[in-house]
């Protein structure tokens, strides 16, 4: 558990630091307009998400766990890793075949195909998957938040990390920004 505790520590190191940028206007440019700074920090969560699972396959690599083993910790500390000064922030992750590895709030999707789920007309894990194998992207779709049915304008980044076959993602929803 050593490891997942440094990983743990590493990565709110990194969170924190990203919103205190954002916060004070920082890094992320005095210029953009508010999408833009949104989606900096988007972006840079997913980043930060994928180094962990880097971290984690180099255990792996070097044998001091197997890769069951490694995908399972870097799942587990996918599903409870929140970001944002409410928390509110999370993330997925799917195989890039579209298995759901990691939903926060719809743990029932888990393992489940979602490649050809559709809302309004979009194919957005199709979308999400496309984005992340071209070296990491944005994709608008719409999709319901936790504990609703109504589906909402929403935009994700998303990257692939090879390694384990997933494509990691976090976004957020137009309405929060406005």
């Amino acid at each position: 558990m050593k490891m997942k505790n440094i990983i743990i520590l590493i990565l709110v190191v990194a969170l924190g630091w990203s919103l205190y940028q954002l916060k004070n206007g920082k890094s992320i440019g005095e210029t953009g307009t508010i999408s833009q700074n949104y989606d900096a920090v988007i972006k840079g969560q997913v980043e930060t998400a994928v180094s962990m699972l880097d971290a984690i396959n180099k255990k792996v690599e070097a044998r001091e766990m197997t890769l069951v083993k490694g995908k399972k910790l870097a799942a587990d500390l996918l599903r409870d890793l929140r970001y944002g000064t409410d928390k509110q922030g999370y993330f997925w992750a799917d195989t890039t075949e579209g298995i759901n590895v990691v939903l926060y709030g719809k743990k029932e999707i888990e393992g489940k195909n979602r490649l050809n789920d559709e809302v309004k007309g979009v194919k957005y894990v199709q979308e999400i998957i496309k984005k992340a194998q071209q070296g990491g992207g944005f994709t608008d779709y719409f999709y319901p938040k936790k504990n609703e049915q109504e589906p909402k304008s929403k935009r994700a980044y998303s990257l692939e990390f090879k390694p384990f076959n997933w494509v990691v993602g976090t976004g957020y929803y137009l309405e929060d920004i406005k």
